[in-house]
């Protein structure tokens, strides 16, 4: 199977699945606990149908959008994650690079393996950095204050995840970062040269945008859910929020906000967006989807604040679906990621074409000659 191939989520995830030693694979792969999330946020799309009108001169529809200040070519955009160089050798910047290509944001982990400024000087689009709030106020300063120096136009900060999830899978294969030989992931490397010579031979592994604060996570080898525990400050709170959004005076978004009060309390405190998120099920497992969360927070604050669905994005149609129901955009993580993981910048555009253009015919499919024209009405609940 080659790039050429894929035709959607599974077949890129098959291919990464290939070329991927079993601890980098697994780490995109899995989920927290039993990963009942992980499959709910993929599965809640299922519970709903499409109404198509028809005879409605469509023509070519329009699939932009505008979130964050910024006008998109197409209503989905890149989810913020981490380390991406242990997925292609070119990690963030050729996700940054495919993004800017299809005219829709690239977002930026706090854990990304290249820089923000880096990312600032090989990419003109749009651009959204993650957030987390550390135990190091300095180092939380410092994130805010470049992204505004290097043009970033939005920026969210991720709130569920104060202390890791329990991701069996990292346990049972072994993975930290930066990655390490261990009797059990050794037969796993070596049964992959390719990934693991262009590992060795190209830029070396680190969290770029920490690394100048510690050293853990670079050069020392940590398991995710211990850096996570050791970095991230677990008594994060809305004044943490509220001060981020004054220090970076610019388009906000909460990422793992769930709930309608909290949603309500997004609206008070200046977010300017939210992202429905359960951090694609690897926090709390047995959590609500973001999709089947939708309705009620469409109905809390629609209208007063954008609303992003992040989380189990496998198709155009659960896209339209999001929409239709009120979300202002949605933003995938996994499916990127199997698709560098199987052909760097070429896969992540391979995926973003191939979605785009199931958008494009499904919007002429419904009747529907813009994102405007979806609504409730086009949605049944079986």
């Amino acid at each position: 199977m080659s790039i050429k191939d894929c035709y959607n989520f599974e077949d890129f995830r098959q291919l990464a699945k290939k070329n991927l030693p079993s601890p980098i694979f697994h780490y995109i792969d899995g989920g927290a606990d039993d990963e009942s999330t992980l499959r709910r946020n993929t599965d809640s799309f299922s519970k709903c149908d499409l109404i198509p009108n028809i005879l409605a001169s469509v023509g070519e529809p329009d699939l932009s959008v505008e979130v964050f200040g910024q006008k998109i070519k197409m209503p989905l955009f890149l989810s913020p994650t981490a380390m991406q160089r242990l997925y292609h050798h070119d990690g963030d910047k050729a996700s940054a690079r495919a993004a800017e290509k299809f005219g829709t944001f690239y977002s930026m982990s706090t854990m990304a393996t290249s820089s923000i400024e880096e990312i600032a000087n090989i990419s003109s689009g749009p651009k959204l950095f993650q957030l987390y709030i550390h135990k190091d106020q300095a180092l939380t300063d410092n994130l805010i204050d470049r992204c505004k120096s290097a043009g970033f136009k939005g920026l969210c900060l991720t709130v569920d995840t104060v202390v890791a999830g329990n991701r069996e899978r990292d346990h049972r294969t072994g993975f930290t970062t930066p990655p390490k030989l261990t009797l059990k992931s050794l037969m796993s490397f070596a049964a992959h040269p390719k990934w693991t010579i262009n590992y060795l031979l190209h830029e070396k592994f680190k969290l770029a945008n920490v690394a100048h604060f510690t050293n853990k996570g670079t050069s020392i080898a940590k398991g995710v859910m211990e850096y996570i525990n050791e970095q991230y400050d677990p008594a994060m709170s809305w004044k943490d929020a509220e001060y981020c959004i004054k220090r970076w005076q610019g388009p906000f978004a909460l990422k793992g906000l769930m709930s309608v009060e909290d949603a309500k309390r997004a609206v008070d405190i200046g977010a300017s967006a939210i992202m429905l998120s359960n951090h694609g099920g690897r926090q709390l497992d047995g959590s609500r989807s973001p999709f089947d969360q939708l309705p009620a927070i469409v109905d809390a604050v629609g209208g007063k604040i954008e609303i992003i669905v992040d989380g189990g994005i496998r198709r155009g149609t659960h896209v339209l679906k999001a929409l239709a129901l009120g979300a202002t955009a949605c933003s995938f993580g996994k499916g990127f990621l199997f698709a560098l993981g199987a052909g760097g910048q070429q896969g992540v555009e391979m995926f973003l074409h191939r979605l785009r253009e199931e958008i494009r015919r499904d919007m002429i499919l419904m009747g529907c000659k813009s994102i405007k024209d979806l609504n409730p009405s086009k949605i049944a609940y079986r």
